[in-house]
């Protein structure tokens, strides 16, 4: 044993995307598991990096990031969600969201501060509060709606509440929180006095024509909300790993300390073609949510037809499917189907720490029309045959 390892990652297992991932090589099977898109991502922002990887600067660029790409995105989110963001002292970009997250919560929890987390919950969520020395106290949300109910948040606030960490709209569940559900939970945090730190990467990924609501912008939380976006899934390229943080100036002169010792910066050009993206008129923006919304309903109607019961998407690369009727728990279905049927899939329990819900399963939807007609057939008889 290496007692020199710290047990919150000495102790991890392997993580269920992992153990699916590979047995998807292992069968040759369609991975429906992993949250990635097929394709390359918009022609016009590649050309953008490929254009900045000779024309500017591969030095370190500011470790706030460029100062044109902060203000594009203070440009960005004044257009599309009404925030009012000072580019120079309210944003700064991360070598992605998910540095932005473990960066967050370095720099705001304590050792023995209370964490609310909301499950299901990424799997990243519950590693990170540990290593920073938080208490996590979970929010079970059920199936099918995964509404936040203030008997619930009542449960686990109290005085030692420092943090709420909130995924809007969540993943696994494909739910876009209502400004009532939200309403509630300012509530809660301004009461409480705790920090949100709100992870909405998935904030362009909605669909049916709903409209993305930022914590940030509701009544009273401007000074307590850390919100974090994503190019990777505003652009469908998830491998570039660029991300933003805003926050008011306080909040934000804590959380550049920790990102400046973490990775300090990101690919300039990379910086410069997100720069570039945020800037696109509107139509890029509806024809990609049009784009996934329709792949969404093609692989529902295909799912739907082979006996699943498919519950709601209303953002997000996923379907949640129930899986009641297979006579299996969500784990043994998804062995199953990536042994038998060549098709992987995430079992959602694997997205809860304490209240584990066993009878839905996770597909990814952001593919091609011939990738997903290729897994509703290899599922064809998947209730049938035993």
């Amino acid at each position: 044993m290496n007692h020199a390892a710290h047990p919150v990652f000495a102790d991890l297992p392997e993580t269920v995307f992992e153990s699916m991932s590979r047995l998807a090589r292992q069968y040759g099977a369609i991975n429906l598991g992993q949250g990635f898109p097929d394709g390359q991502g918009p022609d016009d922002v590649r050309a953008a990096a490929a254009r900045a990887l000779e024309g500017v600067s591969n030095q370190y660029p500011p470790m706030m990031g460029l100062p044109s790409l902060r203000t594009a995105i203070a440009a960005h989110y004044r257009h599309h969600q009404g925030l009012d963001l000072d580019p120079e002292r309210e944003v700064m970009v991360t070598s992605g969201a998910t540095e932005a997250l473990a960066g967050a919560l370095m720099a705001l929890v304590r050792p023995g501060d209370e964490v609310v987390l909301f499950e299901p919950m990424y799997d990243a969520y519950l590693p990170l509060v540990r290593r920073a020395g938080g208490v996590p106290r979970f929010v079970t949300l059920r199936p099918p709606h995964f509404r936040i109910e203030e008997a619930a948040l009542a449960e686990v606030f109290s005085e030692r509440t420092r943090i709420v960490l909130l995924n809007n709209p969540l993943n696994p569940s494909a739910t876009v929180f209502a400004r009532e559900d939200l309403a509630l939970l300012s509530h809660f945090c301004r009461r409480f006095d705790a920090v949100a730190i709100c992870d909405e990467v998935w904030e362009h990924v909605v669909f049916d024509g709903r409209t993305h609501v930022p914590l940030l912008g509701l009544p009273e939380m401007r000074e307590r909300t850390v919100k974090i976006g994503s190019a990777g899934k505003i652009f469908s390229l998830t491998g570039w790993k660029v991300g933003f943080v805003m926050a008011s100036e306080p909040l934000m002169r804590i959380l550049s300390r920790a990102h400046q010792f973490l990775t300090f910066t990101t690919p300039p050009n990379l910086q410069e073609a997100v720069a570039y993206g945020l800037s696109k008129d509107d139509a890029y923006f509806t024809g990609m949510r049009a784009e996934l919304g329709r792949s969404r309903d093609r692989l529902t109607a295909g799912l739907s037809g082979l006996g699943f019961r498919v519950l709601p998407s209303a953002g997000t690369y996923f379907l949640t499917v129930d899986i009641a009727g297979s006579g299996l728990d969500d784990t043994a279905f998804c062995e199953r189907i990536v042994r038998e049927h060549g098709v992987a899939a995430i079992p959602v329990s694997a997205f809860y720490e304490r209240g584990a819900v066993t009878n839905l399963v996770r597909f990814c939807f952001a593919k091609t029309d011939a990738t997903l007609d290729a897994a509703v057939a290899r599922l064809g008889d998947v209730f049938h045959q035993r």
